[in-house]
């Protein structure tokens, strides 16, 4: 087990601790449970999916990275395939403010970086802020997205988000988690320029088209990219490289070893996310960086 889940994980009941032990145990968990998975916990433990998720936000929690606010937030996405995904805040010591990333915008981008084609429900242990329900706006989703918090009755994004601004109003049709090809071509030889591009190929971009893809290689040669998840407000957009940092820390990987990264983004876009992935990728103590366009 994971050293960030030893005590989340001696707190909660042994009924449950049971029933989550072969799955969390193993080195490569990936902060997620699986369908077939989940369905397999509720019958040991005995609990509904809400309760599942509510029990299980300790456990999202301790993925927590707060070196600046030392508030310790987690989430449970659960997808339409039914599939449970962890997401936690993440904050960056000698990074702007800017870059950090809420456990909502983290649970939400870990199920689309898994392959998650849509969300039913999001269970928080603390109220989602108004960026985090803008951000949840874009999706695909939409008001019906079901909100869940300890001590709370059920409610929607539209409840939480009335009178909402989003994708619709801009006549936007290609929402937040919908599957999309863009059709980027490079000619690469780099494995780590590949996944990058490939990763703008699936990003979410619709109102400045600056589609863009970062990839990131640790220290023992595992890739991981993440896609730019542009907001129809535009502030709570989520860069390519938190993405990829996201994809990167639920894994279990340490985000200060990044050895080698990429961005991939059009030559000519009205927007570039060069220099904010240079400079947070310095505070990280990153310095191997580089930039390819189409």
């Amino acid at each position: 087990m994971h050293p960030r889940f030893q005590t989340a994980f001696g707190e909660l009941p042994a009924t449950l601790q049971s029933a989550l032990l072969p799955y969390i145990d193993a080195p490569d968990f990936p902060a997620m449970f699986k369908a077939e998975q989940v369905d397999a916990i509720k019958q040991r433990c005995g609990l509904d999916d809400d309760a599942l998720a509510f029990a299980l936000l300790p456990l999202a929690a301790a993925c927590s990275l707060a070196p600046i606010s030392r508030f310790y937030v987690g989430a449970i996405a659960r997808g339409q395939s039914g599939n449970l995904y962890f997401g936690a805040n993440m904050e960056f010591s000698g990074a702007p403010m800017q870059q950090t990333i809420h456990a909502e915008q983290c649970a939400v981008t870990h199920a689309w970086l898994r392959g998650e084609p849509a969300l039913v429900s999001i269970t928080v242990n603390y109220t989602p802020c108004g960026h985090c329900r803008q951000f949840m706006n874009e999706l695909n989703s939409g008001a019906a997205l079901k909100i869940r918090l300890p001590g709370r009755e059920p409610a929607t994004l539209g409840d939480y988000l009335p009178d909402a601004f989003g994708p619709k109003d801009l006549d936007i049709a290609t929402l937040l988690m919908d599957r999309v090809d863009h059709g980027f071509q490079l000619t690469l030889t780099s494995e780590l320029e590949k996944a990058a591009l490939a990763a703008a190929n699936q990003s979410h971009a619709p109102y400045s088209n600056a589609h863009s893809g970062v990839a990131l290689e640790a220290e023992d040669g595992t890739i991981y990219t993440g896609r730019y998840a542009e907001n129809a407000a535009f502030n709570p957009s989520l860069p390519p490289l938190q993405a990829a940092l996201i994809l990167m820390n639920v894994s279990g990987r340490d985000c200060q070893k990044v050895s080698r990264a990429v961005l991939a983004e059009p030559e000519s876009a009205i927007l570039t996310q060069w220099d904010a992935t240079r400079a947070t990728l310095a505070a990280l103590g990153c310095q191997n960086v580089s930039r390819i366009t189409f």
